[in-house]
């Protein structure tokens, strides 16, 4: 440091100790520059205050809401960018539903659901995606470079404003030990500082224009969204009507506890597949339902086949056959074609 730098730094130091400690008054602004300064402080405090905001409610997650910070969005407008990098919580349940309604089976109708609302959270993720990249490209990033030009350059300007003023009040208060053009030439520097200053803060004040527009593409940004998500989640939620339709019109199938088999010594005749051998009608009945087994030693069937009845085993229960196989299935799905003979 010079010492014509080293000068002024004590100069500045000394008149700032003699108001904190003396009480000594210094150069007073005018009002018109204090409301002006009072404005930019809060339009300044504003900004800030909204740019973090704005990213806990896109992100609530400090991770994912680093990564957004670091979006490219450079990148984004020359369509290199399809996603903000990190997973949204809808994509993630979504993944979870899919796999566990496939691994139950999408003919189940819980299966079938979850199948169904998974997808639809994935295709909400990827709306959170384009809202999340949206509002980082047009209202976060704009406000950025608020925050990093005009706010810095203010608050530049305010604290030379203020090293100006200390240096030109100690100058004033010791004339006639320093020369009178020094000193004038400190109020010129000072009168400088306080333009520069009201004029930066000015052109903070006078963006209200370009701030209104930012926030309006906000706004439509989240109206996109949720128009989309709701358009998503009204498809879905028709879905899941029709399948809760389905399932109520389906018979309701009580627990039975499966019948025990018996061993039978008697001669055993050769299964012929359940279809008739010749013009002697066998036993026999037509599935009303598809049923599936959910217990060893059950048979299975779709709507419309034939099964040969072989005999009944209660009330609730029919041993039959069909492609070969042997198993039993309840009586409230089937419709008895030829009974069984007693």
């Amino acid at each position: 440091m010079s010492v014509a730098g080293f000068k002024k730094q004590f100069f500045k130091a000394s008149q700032m100790m003699s108001e904190k400690v003396g009480g000594a008054e210094g150069t007073k602004l005018d009002e018109d520059f204090k409301e002006l300064e009072r404005k930019a402080d809060v339009t300044s405090k504003a900004v800030v205050d909204v740019i973090g905001k704005t990213s806990e409610y896109l992100q609530p997650n400090p991770a994912s809401r680093a990564k957004l910070s670091m979006l490219n969005t450079v990148s984004k407008i020359r369509g290199q960018v399809n996603s903000p990098g990190y997973p949204q919580p809808e994509g993630l349940l979504g993944e979870s539903m899919t796999k566990y309604g496939r691994d139950i089976g999408e003919d189940n109708s819980f299966g079938g659901a979850l199948v169904d609302v998974g997808e639809a959270m994935k295709r909400l993720a990827e709306v959170k995606d384009s809202l999340d990249i949206d509002v980082k490209q047009n209202f976060i990033d704009p406000l950025q470079a608020v925050a990093e030009k005009d706010i810095k350059d203010i608050q530049y300007h305010l604290k030379k404003l203020e090293g100006r003023r200390l240096d030109y009040d100690y100058k004033k208060k010791r004339q006639g030990k320093i020369p009178d053009e020094e000193i004038r030439q400190s109020l010129e520097k000072f009168h400088e500082s306080k333009e520069m200053a009201e004029s930066s803060m000015h052109n903070l004040l006078e963006t209200d224009v370009e701030q209104v527009s930012q926030l309006s593409a906000f706004v439509e940004s989240l109206l996109q969204y949720h128009r989309q998500a709701t358009e998503i989640l009204e498809e879905v939620t028709e879905r899941l009507k029709e399948r809760v339709n389905e399932a109520e019109s389906r018979p309701k199938r009580e627990f039975k506890p499966k019948p025990r088999q018996s061993f039978d010594y008697g001669d055993q005749e050769p299964s012929n597949g359940g279809y008739p051998a010749g013009p002697v009608r066998e036993p026999s009945c037509k599935a009303l339902y598809d049923f599936v087994p959910e217990n060893d030693g059950e048979l299975g069937f779709y709507e419309g086949e034939i099964i040969t009845l072989v005999r009944q085993i209660d009330e609730n229960w029919f041993e039959g056959k069909l492609r070969g196989q042997t198993g039993f299935f309840p009586n409230n799905y089937v419709e008895v074609i030829v009974p069984l003979s007693h």
